[in-house]
């Protein structure tokens, strides 16, 4: 081929200068990029530990709060369970009382009841044996009379009286609760004497016996025994009824 003219030559010349020129720039636009880029990276470590450092501290406040929570609840709990107990523990104890399963102290009065003891030749005109010796009904009118001035514990002989008992009489002799007993019978009450000795004044089958007791000379003496300790029901209870009570 042969030689270009000069009027070409100058314009690509000029072609080249300016890309390279638009390369340089284009390189130089790069490199600030990527530096203010890695200027940027660099921050970004330092932002991440402030961060993750907060974020330790919010979780240690925070587990700090879940800990005080939890030994407060801890706290109520064990306080609820102590007094549950303790009302349970008294609910137990008034079941106990109620049912004769515990020993009771205080201030006791004791009845006493007897024979006459006549014999059929000394028997008084007019009279029968069963005019001069105590039946049952005399003594179960001692006991509900006893129940009803405000005893908390009653004990026949040596015998704890409980829901279950039967006061019975099988000719002149007590049978209580498998066992037999012969005259004097003793009823044994604690509770408020002065309510016991009102209760015994204005019981009629009790007044009934005191009467029959000056007329053909039945035992009949009251005590005062001061404070005297019943011991607890011995025997099985065995309830033929329960009842349902609300305790709301």
């Amino acid at each position: 081929m042969g030689d270009e003219p000069s009027g070409v030559t100058a314009p690509r010349a000029r072609v080249r200068t300016a890309g390279v020129t638009v390369i340089c720039l284009a390189a130089g636009l790069l490199f600030g990029t990527s530096a203010s880029l890695a200027r940027e990276g660099r921050a970004e470590p330092a932002d991440l530990v402030d961060l993750i450092t907060q974020r330790d501290g919010q979780v240690r406040d925070l587990t700090e709060q879940a800990d005080d929570l939890t030994r407060e609840v801890d706290r109520l709990r064990a306080d609820q369970e102590t007094s549950a107990a303790a009302v349970d523990g008294r609910r137990a104890e008034e079941l106990a009382l109620g049912v004769g399963a515990a020993a009771v102290t205080g201030p006791a009065v004791s009845v006493t009841l007897d024979d006459a003891g006549y014999s059929l030749d000394t028997l008084p005109e007019g009279y029968s044996v069963d005019d001069v010796v105590v039946h049952q009904q005399d003594l179960q009118g001692v006991v509900n009379a006893l129940w009803a001035g405000g005893a908390e514990a009653i004990m026949v002989q040596d015998q704890r009286i409980v829901a279950t008992s039967a006061v019975q009489c099988v000719g002149n002799t007590l049978y209580l609760q498998g066992r037999v007993y012969s005259p004097p019978y003793t009823v044994t009450a604690v509770g408020d004497p002065e309510a016991l000795h009102a209760a015994l004044a204005a019981d009629p089958v009790v007044a009934t016996y005191r009467d029959w007791a000056d007329a053909v000379g039945l035992g009949y003496a009251v005590a005062d025994l001061g404070e005297t300790e019943l011991p607890a029901y011995s025997g099985q209870v065995r309830p033929q009824h329960a009842q349902v009570v609300d305790s709301s």
